[in-house]
């Protein structure tokens, strides 16, 4: 069997959308790069005939080490976590012995999945990302990447470190767009409200162009949008906008031309890409299997009871999910009425 990178190598934990498709780029640009992923036929196709990326921002192959996380060995000093949000736990704990003494993970995910890696590896090996580029797994070896989209890169306590500034330059390779924040759970909570309502338009057949530009449903994703900023306010987090998505115009005092505007930009960024719906519509309608909704929605309404508030609209929002991933549902827009009902 082949040995892994040495330390000093990048390990992508999880080949998937987006673990493959920054990792492809890095290979191409010649940065050594090593892969994990707990299904066979594509790590051996990455690892033999190649890891394609398809669609309109690219065309290519590369090939470049690969392995199953029981066949890797060696140890990593740089470990990209791309896994889904609900498999972080479980993750975090396989990789943790290939994590070099003075290495970091980096969780470029969904969702606060932060905070659980740093519960196993360490906050201080802790760096947290925000990404929100279109890509989806196809199959064995083969990715499409539909549409770029913001990347940001932060220190868990905000610290501007070394580490960060090197870490950035690789990124960089990928999305020329990168940048680094002293403020990433900003970010991260600015993703959670726009995730919410991605998973809203999951509930249906519809494209997210024409769920989020539907104005019957306008009050729908607005009420989302607040009641999610309205936690975030009172955990006392700064959300920060990216891609359309105006954290501001989802305030009590903001008015409704500000959420219409945000909405509007949250339509003309989408209609760029040629992914026209989630990767949870994906996983529902496509790939038949559970979503990210308990580990990555759920939990803002867990942070919301810690404060004492309510939080009706994403609660109601994951018992529809369920309902869609346990058969009891079909996709239909007459889910997203349900919804709406939690308004009141």
């Amino acid at each position: 069997m082949a040995e892994a990178k040495p330390s000093h190598s990048l390990l992508i934990w999880g080949a998937g959308a987006i673990g493959g498709t920054i990792g492809a780029y890095l290979v191409r640009k010649g940065h050594d790069v090593t892969f994990v992923d707990i299904v066979p036929e594509h790590v051996q196709a990455i690892r033999t005939i190649g890891l394609a990326i398809e669609g309109p921002i690219d065309n290519f192959s590369v090939k470049a080490p690969a392995f199953t996380p029981h066949e890797l060995k060696g140890s990593f000093e740089r470990i990209v976590l791309a896994v889904k949000a609900h498999h972080t736990r479980g993750a975090a704990h396989v990789l943790k012995p290939f994590l070099a003494p003075n290495g970091y993970v980096l969780s470029a995910q969904n969702g606060l999945n932060e905070t659980v890696i740093a519960d196993i590896v360490g906050a201080e090996r802790t760096i947290g990302a925000f990404v929100n580029f279109g890509v989806d797994f196809l199959g064995p070896g083969r990715i499409t990447y539909g549409g770029r989209g913001a990347f940001v890169l932060g220190e868990l306590d905000g610290r501007i470190t070394p580490r960060l500034h090197a870490l950035h330059k690789v990124i960089l390779d990928f999305e020329p767009g990168a940048i680094i924040t002293d403020n990433i759970w900003g970010y991260l909570w600015g993703k959670l409200a726009y995730g919410a309502m991605l998973f809203a338009t999951a509930l249906t057949n519809d494209s997210i162009c024409d769920c989020l530009g539907n104005e019957k449903y306008f009050p729908l994703f607005r009420a989302i949008g607040r009641e999610v900023m309205a936690i975030a306010d009172a955990k006392g987090i700064k959300p920060q906008g990216f891609n359309g998505f105006d954290p501001t115009a989802y305030t009590p005092d903001a008015d409704e031309a500000r959420a219409r505007r945000s909405a509007a930009e949250m339509v003309a960024h989408n209609a760029k890409s040629t992914k026209t719906h989630s990767g949870i519509w994906r996983d529902l309608a496509v790939r038949k299997r559970k979503t990210e909704i308990d580990a990555q929605i759920a939990i803002i309404a867990d942070e919301a009871a810690a404060l004492g508030r309510p939080a009706p609209i994403t609660r109601r929002l994951v018992e529809l999910i369920h309902d869609v991933e346990e058969g009891r549902r079909p996709l239909d827009r007459k889910n997203l009425d349900l919804l709406a009902e939690a308004m009141s």
